[in-house]
């Protein structure tokens, strides 16, 4: 590709590199100009334009969008129109964003005209949100690296590079504690908080039962609650969890289970419990869970 000062003699298909006004002259930056354009141009006392001319093995930015997002495009997307070289990845279902990062990484490192920008791997995504950007830089990409680049995306048994994966319906189960002094509205609220935020990632909360904070019992409410067929429990303690032996990780032993992880570098959210009864997975939410706000 050619750039900088054409011309306007050889100015005839050229892609216009900075918009020009003058007077009713206006043409737009990106403008394929015209033998029209050229005469415009010419009348309005210009001898040369800064502009591109494509030269063979070139491939015009937005024909080269459109073919690096159809490579890299998987299920659960759609792609915008191309425009000034960038196609839009954007979500067709409530899921996560999938990204093969070896993969991208090596497209992105083919040529500098070439990018993809993503979300962060497993971002929650909407229908409709932006997954990922197609951009060709310069006004054009050399058909070398978008090959390559369809290359390195094409391989059926590594799947795509960029997809979105749906949540799936599932059904879990919320076990609450309470102490003496707990109220029953505190416990409303929880369960209303949890199953909208367990709905939004697909999830529906089919049993809520409530006992009291101790191990035996709440060690009961997990079989029982695990009896009914949910592939998720919640526990929500009256207290919150401050050892491996305090009361739920406790009751998630004597329940039959064993407690993967207790503790997390995020806040809020430090004191979350991971653990397993059998198959299923068995969660200590930290207090934080109570509120609607991101923990």
């Amino acid at each position: 590709m050619r750039f900088g000062d054409i011309p306007l003699d050889d100015a005839v298909g050229a892609i216009l590199a900075h918009s020009v006004r003058d007077g009713r002259l206006s043409l737009k930056k990106g403008r394929v100009l015209s033998a029209d354009d050229v005469a415009a141009l010419k009348a309005a006392g210009r001898r040369a334009v800064i502009a591109a001319k494509l030269d063979d093995g070139d491939v015009h930015e937005d024909a080269a969008a459109e073919r690096l997002a159809r490579a890299v495009t998987g299920p659960n997307l759609s792609a915008s129109p191309a425009r000034t070289g960038r196609v839009n990845l954007l979500a067709e279902a409530d899921g996560l964003c999938v990204v093969d990062r070896e993969r991208l990484d090596r497209i992105n490192r083919i040529d500098e005209s070439i990018t993809i920008a993503t979300l962060p791997q497993h971002e929650p995504v909407v229908p409709g949100q932006m997954v990922a950007t197609v951009k060709i830089i310069p006004f054009a990409a050399p058909e070398v690296g978008l090959s390559l680049s369809e290359t390195v995306a094409a391989p059926d048994d590594l799947g795509p590079v960029i997809r979105v994966a749906p949540f799936r319906p599932r059904l879990a189960g919320l076990i609450q504690t309470r102490l003496s002094g707990t109220k029953s509205g505190v416990l409303d609220k929880t369960a209303q908080v949890t199953a909208a935020r367990l709905d939004s990632l697909g999830l529906t909360v089919a049993r809520e039962r409530r006992c009291e904070h101790a191990a035996k019992t709440l060690a009961g409410e997990i079989r029982s609650m695990l009896s009914l067929d949910v592939e998720l429990a919640l526990i929500v303690g009256a207290s919150a969890i401050t050892d491996r032996r305090d009361v739920l990780p406790e009751a998630i032993e004597l329940a039959g289970g064993e407690v993967e992880h207790f503790g997390m570098p995020v806040d809020p959210g430090n004191l979350l419990l991971l653990g397993r009864v059998g198959t299923v997975p068995v969660i200590g939410l930290p207090g934080c869970a109570r509120s609607p706000k991101l923990n």
